[in-house]
């Protein structure tokens, strides 16, 4: 093996941080700080095992780590550990950066210009993501960081309908939360008050149906940690919404729509617990009101974008700064197996043959890739580890439109509700305020619409058949004839398939001859909670990391996964005695008036009562 192919590991921190679920405050500004300075809460979580559960012999006293899976997880926790002191190796059979990377178009170079930019899926960063943007400040890109000089805020937001005459080209990022009712929310009437205007764009939704989905978001909010795990992890979102005998608007749009676009789940099956926290995370996040640290001034931006392709402002320094600190990258190289004696792991066997021997083994790798690796003797080993069979995958998929026309709209989301294959999108041009036929392709383009495919099962308007069974072609002209029909709704003409010169889908998608997709998302099913793998697991030297694993923002996400590269951190520092510093864990703030009503809550529960607003 070449020095890249070299495993060496390292010691890591103690403690593993909070495996549980809580919401991250909202202030902006001085009058808004005096009312919602907030408090962390949590649930409960695994014990982390100490430095005195491993055995210590063999080459459990070292420090070398092999982490398998250069996606977000395996990057964060390869970041957190070198700078521990730690020797990393990451071996990657495909691609650095994961599900979050960008892609050159092949062939589309000319000139001196570059290929037009592809990716999985545009990126954005809410302001409720804090793991991110931290991890994003420190990494360095000449005197700047790669946060400082390529996060930038987006705060309007479009929102497309494909039905009726209402289409609002715009509408405030205002609209989308409580902005401008934050600093008076100091009762729970506030609260309510607020969400409901925040939710009053979406159309024909009866004023009491929409009252009564807001109560039903005021259970999550105000329910304490044990109902949310003991009662809400087990209904469907459909379920606990109670959308059967709803009219047909509150469905549509409030339940499915929104659910299925914003998080790509399907709301008769996603967690209740999951689906309402991760809705007032976003309700909060668009509030533009949490804060955010960089370079110690406090930003509060609604909403953030890169102002170019993810490999180029993100993923491509990171990987440079990591090689600049020590980390050794093995491309080509997957996991094939995990050998396992005496209830520890013994060695990794690659796909190339080769066989690492390390200190701490890390598989950071998504759940489709996990679970081959799940050996009857692995198991037996950690029987914790068959739930992980049980977990769900679905298909988020994204495909670029190269446009020789640039946008009009002002920078922001395009959420096309009520698409059936639930359409969102951003224009890459306007916020990266580059002039895209001097920068990229043959000098046509310019501008490119990014859209995401959250469903893939159910029927388009062309050819009356789900994504997964149209070719390459059909999902090209499935996708614009759905956002083409709720943007250009009321007469407008917003696209026109005149400006396409030519478009991408993810290089994930293939037929041979049959679709599959390398990249699904692994999605919150109801009670899935409990099948999750923490960061440790029962063998001292095996670590999970992924956006499968327990986190705090409880979501398939680039935050998540980033999390959990911390918390195998914090678990490695654990197990091997390290005195280093663990890395930070960012939980979820919540508005500090609602602690006495989850107590109430808690007491209710324990009681064996219902929640006091769900009587």
């Amino acid at each position: 093996m070449s020095d890249d192919q070299q495993s060496r590991v390292s010691d890591s921190g103690a403690g593993g941080g909070r495996e549980g679920f809580s919401r991250r405050t909202v202030l902006r500004g001085s009058a808004a700080a005096a009312v919602l300075a907030g408090t962390a809460t949590a649930l409960p979580h695994a014990h982390v095992p100490s430095a005195r559960a491993v055995p210590r012999n063999g080459r459990g006293r070292g420090r070398d780590v092999a982490v398998f899976g250069g996606g977000m997880s395996g990057l964060a926790a390869a970041h957190e550990l070198v700078e521990r002191g730690f020797a990393v190796t990451v071996y990657e059979p495909a691609h650095l950066g994961g599900k979050a990377r960008s892609h050159d178009v092949p062939g589309t170079a000319s000139g001196d210009r570059l290929a037009l930019p592809g990716e999985h899926g545009f990126r954005f960063f809410p302001s409720c993501y804090q793991h991110v943007p931290e991890m994003m400040e420190r990494i360095p890109v000449g005197r700047s960081s790669v946060r400082e000089r390529h996060l930038i805020s987006v705060e309007s937001a479009t929102i497309a309908f494909d039905e009726s005459g209402y289409a609002p080209t715009t509408a405030p990022a205002s609209l989308l939360g409580f902005v401008d009712h934050a600093p008076e929310i100091v009762t729970l009437d506030n609260l309510r008050n607020a969400v409901m205007t925040g939710l009053k764009f979406v159309v024909d939704v009866p004023l009491t149906e929409l009252a009564y989905f807001v109560s039903r978001e005021l259970v999550i909010a105000t329910s304490c940690t044990e109902r949310q795990i003991g009662q809400w992890e087990n209904q469907s979102w459909m379920q606990f919404v109670k959308a059967k005998g709803k009219s047909r608007s509150y469905q549509r749009y409030l339940v499915g729509a929104l659910t299925r676009a914003l998080v790509a789940a399907k709301p008769d099956s996603a967690s209740a617990r999951t689906i309402g926290q991760i809705g007032l995370a976003l309700t909060t996040a668009a509030s533009g009101l949490i804060p955010q640290y960089q370079s110690g001034l406090v930003i509060g931006d609604v909403d953030r974008i890169l102002n170019r392709p993810t490999n180029h402002a993100w993923i491509d320094p990171w990987v440079a700064y990591l090689r600049g600190r020590g980390v050794r990258f093995a491309m080509g190289a997957g996991l094939a197996q995990l050998n396992v004696a005496r209830g520890r792991i013994t060695g990794a066997r690659l796909t190339t043959g080769s066989t690492v021997e390390s200190d701490w083994y890390v598989a950071a790798m998504p759940i489709d890739r996990l679970k081959p690796l799940l050996s009857p003797e692995l198991v037996s080993a950690d029987p914790t580890l068959a739930g992980i069979h049980q977990l769900q995958d679905d298909w988020m998929v994204g495909i670029q439109y190269f446009l020789s026309r640039r946008s009009e709209l002002p920078p922001g989301h395009i959420a096309a509700l009520g698409t059936p294959w639930a359409l969102t999108g951003l224009y890459q041009a306007p916020p990266w305020k580059v002039d895209f036929s001097r920068k990229y392709g043959d000098g046509r383009v310019k501008d490119c619409l990014s859209i995401d495919i959250s469903e893939w099962e159910k029927p388009g308007i062309l050819y009356g058949k789900p994504a997964k069974q149209c070719t390459k072609q059909e999902i090209a002209r499935e996708v614009w004839a759905q956002m083409s029909r709720a943007m250009n709704a009321g007469g407008r003409k917003i696209l026109n398939s005149a400006d396409i010169v030519t478009w991408s889908l993810d290089p994930g998608i293939t037929w041979s001859p049959n679709i599959a997709n390398a990249t699904p998302l692994m999605v919150n099913t109801a009670g899935s909670y409990a099948n999750r793998p923490n960061a440790h697991t029962r063998m001292p030297n095996l670590f999970i990391g992924g956006d499968h694993v327990r986190s705090n923002i409880d979501l398939a996400t680039m935050e998540g996964a980033n999390e959990s590269g911390r918390r195998v951190t914090n678990a490695i520092i654990a197990a091997a005695g390290s005195p280093a510093k663990n890395a930070t864990l960012f939980p979820l703030w919540e508005l500090p008036m609602l602690d006495p009503l989850k107590q109430i809550d808690r007491d209710r529960y324990r009681a064996g009562l219902p929640h006091i607003l769900d009587v």
